[in-house]
């Protein structure tokens, strides 16, 4: 059969699609804007639910389908982001998430899944330009096709420059990638990926996945997304959307608590690292409960003519009572005093009648009473989040009281390491806002809850980030993402079973994405090299980008800012987005280097990705992608905090092209003869 004839057939099917998707928008359409709906519950739902789907129908910039499968039972399916249907009803186009679409993505030469043929779609806009024919009929055809596993079409849509956000890859899902997306709902995953593994879009296409198989529970308690900072979520801002899907919760850990609370600094490593230690829930703990005391003294007391009067053991009883369970303080609190109004009302009955008071009004007005009150606060005081942390991080006897045993004396001399009027006048941390999400969760209960939770650069979280989030997902419904080998905060995790003990979870599944996908060989072979230092316990990813020039190696004896600005300014005029990575102690002279040279960039504390060059840091690099990126001082970056870390997280951002400058030598690890390099004078 000849190509031309094939592609003709596949474009006509193609328009055909969009055009029975069009008339479905519009008889949608209809339905939501000259529909006659009452004033019911139920047609108060249907009428959400039609403008749910009118919404999920409107057309992206990206294919409406890329593929098609043949089974050997003769039926054909073409595969896209969303279902289509003709005017008879017969599906057109089928959503790549229904079951019927797996094979598309998991068939392979041992197990091709009842498949005779699977095509795949080159397409430019609507156009159809090439097809990719895998036939399971013949595997020595397959066996001597693409790239370790990876088709032609598939490798050219995965070298594609970026556009400064992240696109969605339902055209490009392979078979690892799809396992852990159609994960069932209720399971908690820890997925470790190597740079390019594509975890991060793992992650949300299984929130659209789920979003998909569960809508009508999904829809109701969202989906939470938690990424690593401001600028990571301007990355992903757009892939959801693009497939539809829109009942997510996109968040940072920071942002995640209470919106009273805001980070203001940053603690030293050691102080952010016992901060983070699960142990600081059980100390907190300690600390709230033992505001509440033993009443020193009875209560006696005459209110409208009625005497009170209750001792101090039976304070005692009710206060053990309204303890028992595991009731938030404030609620515990409100029990106590319930108690005590219903023990006055049962003693004092007939005096209250007598009296020609109300009960409940007579109870009130004896609990607003200053001297009760006074009484009662003193056995159990009111309390809020932000008191009982500063107590503990700025007096030496209660947290002495509450860490005994728990905590050594060099931690807690690292807890303390702000006293009471610093506290006040710098502010919080972004370590102490855990402590803030625990003292809430002690004090008031539960926070909103999601049906499931997503957290992306997982290994970064304290254990008492993991809190926050476990806190906050339904049914411990979760998948963690991360690579171990990227793990640079101060409290940072050293292994997914460990991950999984701090969210309670320990039968959690731990899997993993072996095969990178983004980052061409030459560059992740050589970012590799320090994986011995970084994370010897890591196995390295592998490419299926074997094209590409190499890692360019740049020694540069003096002005190596001003290079780095040259550098950025001849990238801009080959690739779409250019990522300048700098160590901390040569940032600010690049950035006053780009400025001087007119190179149009942003810096990553603006969290926006609309310019051709982004300046950042290592950390605040994580998770992006770039089409090139220019490494500034790598050794600088090396010496940092989990240095190893840091500059194998810069170095693996990009996508096309690498560019290290340097002064003096590179990292030992980096060092030549493992590539050619080249000075500038």
């Amino acid at each position: 059969m000849e190509l031309h004839t094939e592609l003709e057939r596949e474009q006509a099917h193609i328009d055909a699609s969009y055009r029975f998707l069009a008339a479905m928008r519009e008889r949608t359409r209809q339905l939501v804007e000259e529909g006659e709906f009452g004033d019911s519950v139920d047609e108060e739902i249907l009428r959400a639910e039609l403008r749910d789907r009118l919404s999920r129908l409107q057309e992206t910039n990206s294919p409406l389908t890329f593929g098609r499968i043949d089974g050997d039972s003769g039926e054909t399916f073409y595969i896209g982001r969303r279902h289509v249907r003709d005017p008879k009803g017969d599906p057109v186009v089928v959503d790549w998430r229904a079951p019927v679409a797996t094979p598309f993505y998991r068939a392979t030469i041992h197990d091709p899944l009842d498949l005779k043929l699977r095509r795949r779609f080159v397409l430019d806009g609507r156009k159809l330009v090439d097809l990719f024919d895998e036939d399971f009929t013949d595997p020595e055809s397959l066996a001597e096709g693409g790239h370790g596993g990876v088709p032609d079409p598939l490798l050219a849509e995965l070298g594609r420059a970026r556009t400064g956000q992240m696109r969605d890859i339902v055209a490009t899902i392979q078979a690892e990638q799809d396992e852990i997306i159609r994960a069932p709902l209720r399971r908690v995953i820890a997925v470790q990926g190597g740079p390019g593994t594509g975890k991060t879009a793992v992650g949300l296409h299984r929130a659209a996945f789920l979003l998909y198989e569960h809508r009508h529970f999904l829809q109701r308690e969202k989906v939470l997304i938690v990424g690593p900072n401001r600028l990571f979520l301007e990355y992903i801002s757009q892939v959801l959307p693009s497939l539809g899907e829109t009942a997510v919760y996109q968040t940072t850990v920071d942002t995640l608590g209470s919106m009273e609370y805001r980070a203001r600094r940053e603690d030293a490593a050691p102080t952010a690292r016992v901060k983070g230690d699960a142990r600081m829930a059980a100390i907190l703990r300690r600390s709230l409960w033992a505001q509440v005391k033993r009443p020193e003294v009875p209560i006696s007391k005459i209110v409208a003519g009625v005497y009170l009067r209750v001792s101090t053991d039976e304070l005692e009883t009710l206060i053990r009572d309204a303890r028992k369970g595991d009731a938030p303080y404030r609620l515990a609190r409100e029990a106590f005093h319930r108690r005590l109004g219903r023990l006055w009302l049962t003693a004092h009955e007939v005096d209250i009648y007598a009296a020609g008071l109300d009960a409940e009004d007579f109870v009130a007005r004896v609990l607003r009473s200053p001297d009760i009150k006074k009484a009662l606060d003193k056995s159990w005081p009111p309390t809020n989040p932000a008191g009982l942390v500063r107590s503990l991080l700025t007096s030496r006897p209660k947290l002495q009281d509450a860490a005994a045993g728990t905590l050594s004396g060099a931690e807690m001399e690292a807890l303390q390491s702000v006293r009471g009027r610093q506290l006040r006048e710098q502010g919080w941390s972004r370590s102490d806002l855990p402590l803030l999400d625990e003292a809430e969760w002690l004090i008031t209960g539960s926070p909103q809850t999601y049906g499931h939770s997503i957290v992306d650069e997982a290994q970064d979280l304290s254990a008492m980030q993991l809190r926050m989030v476990r806190r906050r997902t339904m049914h411990t419904s979760m998948t963690l993402l991360g690579d171990l080998a990227q793990a640079t905060a101060p409290a940072s995790q050293t292994s997914w079973e460990a991950v999984l003990e701090e969210i309670e979870q320990p039968g959690g599944e731990i899997t993993s994405l072996s095969i990178g996908y983004r980052v061409p060989e030459a560059i992740l072979d050589l970012a590799n090299r320090l994986l011995e230092i970084a994370a010897p316990d890591v196995p390295p990813a592998r490419s299926v980008r074997r094209t590409g020039e190499p890692p360019r190696l740049v020694r540069v004896p003096a002005g190596l800012a001003d290079r780095a600005a040259a550098e950025a300014a001849e990238l801009v005029d080959i690739w779409n987005t250019t990522g300048v990575v700098c160590s901390e102690r040569s940032i600010d002279g690049v950035r006053a280097a780009l400025t001087e040279a007119g190179v149009d960039f942003v810096s990553w504390e603006q969290a926006e990705l609309d310019h051709p060059v982004t300046l950042l840091d290592s950390l605040a690099a994580k998770g992006l992608e770039f089409d090139s990126v220019v490494v500034v001082d790598p050794g600088g970056i090396y010496e940092e905090e989990n240095g190893a870390r840091r500059l194998y997280v810069a170095m693996t951002r990009a996508v096309q092209h690498l560019s290290l400058l340097y002064e003096g030598e590179l990292p030992q690890p980096l060092r030549p003869p493992v590539l050619a390099e080249r000075a500038i004078a």
